[in-house]
């Protein structure tokens, strides 16, 4: 897993796994923002899984997919409200990153 810090309390990577979760608690993630629709590639996990990985740990989870069809205001609104909400740092995902790091521009989140 390969995470890249946009700022002091968000960072982006690309997907990650339940296992990865451990890791991301033990380096003080409170929040993981899933930006990638479930069953976008063969054999990745859904985001349930991650979701459950991240309730085990206390790091809280939203799952803002982002398809071809693009970026809505309720999506952004909705991500900006998760950045806001996290008592920590935040790791958003998409397949690679980009997604992520796009929608945290378009948010204007610190």
């Amino acid at each position: 897993m390969s995470i890249y810090r946009l700022s002091e309390t968000f960072a982006v990577s690309g997907q990650i796994t339940p296992a990865d979760v451990t890791t991301l608690a033990v380096d003080g993630y409170a929040t993981v923002i899933c930006n990638r629709p479930d069953e976008e590639e063969f054999g990745q996990p859904p985001a349930a899984d991650i979701a459950a990985a991240c309730e085990e740990h206390g790091i809280g989870f939203h799952f803002i997919p982002i398809d071809g069809s693009g970026l809505t205001p309720a999506m952004i609104e909705r991500f900006r409200a998760a950045v806001a909400d996290s008592d920590g740092p935040v790791l958003a995902y998409c397949r690679s990153g980009q997604r992520s790091s796009f929608i945290w521009q378009s948010s204007g989140s610190p």
